[in-house]
């Protein structure tokens, strides 16, 4: 008997973990219709890329103003480097981010930009 209530505290325990997945209100959503720098880009460049592409961290372009973060997708390889990895390692280096974000950032770009 008691085997069976450690089973089912078991079982309770791993479908509680199992179901708390972070899933953001964007990821769901889906879409976002016209996204713009200071609503939509900044926010997934502060807490994907600032780690290794600021200032302090000094290794790689930096990446925390409008001008920096266009100038990453416009003239370097920031989208390959985040959606096909066809021009070296898949950023940020910590893994592939959700599709729904690299969607949002392609949309600014084909949109111009909006800041």
């Amino acid at each position: 008997m008691k085997a069976v209530k450690i089973i089912i505290v078991f079982m309770i325990a791993c479908f509680i973990g199992y179901s708390c997945d972070s899933t953001t209100y964007e990821e769901i959503s889906g879409e976002v219709e016209n996204p713009t720098y200071s609503k939509n880009i900044k926010p997934i460049i502060e807490n994907n890329c600032l780690s290794c592409h600021s200032a302090a961290a000094a290794e790689y372009p930096t990446m925390e103003t409008y001008a920096q973060v266009r100038d990453a997708a416009e003239n370097g390889n920031m989208i390959c480097r985040i959606d096909d990895q066809s021009c070296g390692a898949v950023m940020p280096q910590s893994g592939r981010m959700p599709q729904t974000r690299i969607d949002i950032i392609k949309k600014w770009v084909v949109n111009g930009y909006p800041n």
